[in-house]
């Protein structure tokens, strides 16, 4: 049987992550390419045809392999045209891109948010594997989420469905959010969150710890570096760890508590910490969750990296352009 490849497009505001892949979800060959924001990001779907085009090439393969192109992009996505209503960092502000990526392809494409693609592909070939009831959450520069509800993604009225960033975790006094609230969980359980967490907890006390002699020497810290502090033992980490997981696991657990998800899939770089990031999460996860919610669900750190959303597109590829016309 002639085998056909899905394409995965994971839009990012620096990169661009294209990948083929399988009906089977296996990555056949990944590539990634600059993110190209002159003139409002209008030249971004040419970029992306003509790397598909010179790929092929490369692999000395045609445009009849491929079946069509899944993507995800930051920001809202209009669901009933595929177009972005806004990407501040690429530029765009109602921004067609279903239509113009299948002008320049004659692919059939379909879109959805990033953060949910994420999900997706970390429900089909990650650690969610096997789960159709899952949360994702990803913890980067900011705090992305995904909700999955019987194999199908929460997109909901109007495209903002799993905006777990925003869910509101200090209710007076926090600082403010990019999406213009306040005390958004994303300033709070962000790399940047618990960066501003722990450089106010240094000038706030005087708690002995290895990490005010870094700031005070570079004016700068990381959450990684926090998260090394707290392996170590620092009294000063360990507080704003316990900190941070204490507002995520209260936010985690009154989404379960309404949803009632088999796994919660944890992703992104501060991710990478761990066990020292999951297991005071799962204390206070478990505090605040209805115990029968608790039972049923296991929590994980997320397992694709950088791959989750190629996959997670390629999903939507298979799903959308496949199964609809069966």
């Amino acid at each position: 049987m002639y085998e056909k490849w899905l394409v995965g497009v994971d839009l990012g505001g620096t990169t661009i992550k294209i990948a083929f892949i399988n009906q089977n979800g296996e990555m056949i060959h990944k590539w990634e390419i600059p993110t190209n924001t002159r003139e409002k990001g209008n030249h971004i779907p040419t970029d992306i045809a003509e790397s598909i085009d010179q790929t092929l090439d490369e692999l000395g393969q045609n445009k009849n392999k491929l079946i069509g192109i899944g993507i995800g992009a930051p920001g809202p996505v209009n669901l009933k045209n595929g177009s972005i209503d806004v990407a501040v960092n690429l530029g765009w502000e109602n921004f067609h891109l279903k239509s113009l990526l299948e002008m320049e392809t004659s692919l059939p494409v379909i879109v959805d948010n990033d953060a949910n693609v994420a999900a997706i592909g970390e429900m089909w070939k990650g650690a969610g594997k096997g789960a159709k009831d899952l949360l994702c959450v990803t913890l980067g520069t900011g705090v992305g989420g995904g909700i999955i509800a019987n194999g199908e993604i929460i997109h909901g009225v109007n495209g903002a469905g799993g905006e777990i960033g925003h869910i509101t975790s200090i209710i007076e006094g926090g600082v403010h959010c990019n999406c213009g609230k306040t005390g958004c969980l994303e300033t709070v359980a962000s790399a940047t969150g618990i960066v501003r967490l722990t450089i106010e907890e240094l000038s706030s006390t005087r708690t002995p710890s290895k990490l005010r002699e870094i700031y005070h020497e570079h004016q700068s810290l990381s959450s990684k570096l926090v998260f090394e502090a707290a392996n170590e033992g620092d009294e000063l980490a360990n507080k704003v760890i316990d900190e941070v997981t204490l507002y995520l696991g209260l936010a985690l657990a009154n989404l379960a508590n309404g949803l009632n998800p088999e796994k919660i899939v944890i992703g992104g770089g501060v991710s990478k910490a761990g066990d020292a990031l999951l297991a005071p999460l799962k204390e206070h996860f478990t505090r605040f969750t209805f115990p029968r919610v608790a039972q049923g669900v296991e929590l994980a750190i997320a397992t694709l990296g950088n791959d989750a959303g190629v996959i997670g597109n390629s999903w939507l590829a298979k799903k959308k352009l496949i199964n609809d016309h069966e």
